[in-house]
């Protein structure tokens, strides 16, 4: 999370302005639906950043990096609205914005591969600051109101039929571990949320994971890597099962198959790539989007 990231995070300014320079609202028309609106309920401005934040003695101020409240909003195509609406809702780590990680991570590509009959959630989190804080999101009911706008915005749109929330699958690279636990424990949809998808992302909070893992049924999978600075942490929860006789599921990722991940609940991959890599290199957003339960899209 934290190493080289000044320089990954140039690299992503040049990557994404370089190969794509179209805006992100129509650089996936051909895939479906994309709106970026703001919203209230999303993370950002938060009371807390009013003043920036500082890092490593920089300060990364409110208006730059704490004032975006942004949230895009995919629906693929061949999408059916039902009687209630299912959701990916992605977080991207530090030095990254909705933009940039989109192009890089090929998210909505990954999404769409997946083939899944959902809505891809992507609220922008702290913009191109080294900060896991999710602003709003921790607060109680957080997801709960960020989704429960989206749904209606979506409703103004003729685009969904119905206001019920179905499953929820959240899921998020590096600094994404702390919004995401959040969401868990106090965001007001925790029996809805089926998945959590770990990206190298275990730096902390792991009681709170460790309360959803005992108290609730949904699939947790967690890949990490050597560098990134996640493997103690990981080690440690499983560790943690060990002890409470909770059984895991752990694979190397090239021993990985199809049905580990559709046979097993709880998910531990050790990958033998970079930390920016364990997202898309191998498509590994989409192939975990695959054997979710989520229904598909019948075409």
């Amino acid at each position: 999370m934290k190493k080289n990231s000044v320089l990954t995070f140039l690299l992503l300014i040049l990557f994404t302005h370089g190969a794509f320079s179209q805006p992100i609202t129509e650089r996936y028309k051909q895939l479906g639906e994309m709106f970026v609106s703001e919203f209230s309920t999303a993370p950002f401005p938060d009371s807390e950043r009013t003043d920036g934040h500082v890092y490593n003695n920089q300060t990364f101020s409110f208006q730059e990096h704490y004032n975006d409240s942004s949230v895009a909003v995919f629906i693929p195509e061949g999408f059916k609205a039902s009687n209630e609406t299912n959701f990916v809702v992605y977080f991207h780590g530090w030095y990254n914005n909705i933009d940039s990680a989109s192009a890089q991570y090929k998210l909505i590509e990954q999404f769409s591969g997946s083939n899944k009959n959902a809505v891809f959630v992507f609220p922008e989190g702290p913009k191109n600051a080294p900060d896991s804080y999710g602003g709003k999101l921790e607060g109680k009911d957080g997801l709960k109101r960020l989704l429960n706008d989206v749904i209606n915005f979506l409703i103004n749109k003729g685009k969904l039929k119905s206001s019920k929330v179905g499953s929820i699958i959240l899921a998020g690279h590096s600094g994404a571990y702390r919004v995401i636990s959040f969401c868990l424990m106090r965001g007001g949809l925790t029996k809805n949320i089926s998945d959590v998808i770990l990206f190298d992302a275990l730096y902390g909070e792991t009681e709170k994971y460790s309360h959803w893992i005992e108290n609730y049924t949904g699939r947790f999978i967690n890949i990490y890597t050597d560098g990134g600075g996640t493997r103690n942490k990981t080690e440690s929860l499983m560790d943690d099962l060990d002890a409470w006789g909770i059984p895991y599921f752990k694979s190397e990722e090239n021993k990985l198959k199809e049905s580990d991940l559709t046979d097993n609940r709880l998910i531990f991959i050790h990958t033998d790539l970079t930390h920016n890599q364990v997202i898309a290199e191998r498509n590994q957003l989409m192939n975990y989007l695959k054997t979710s339960m989520l229904s598909t899209i019948t075409r």
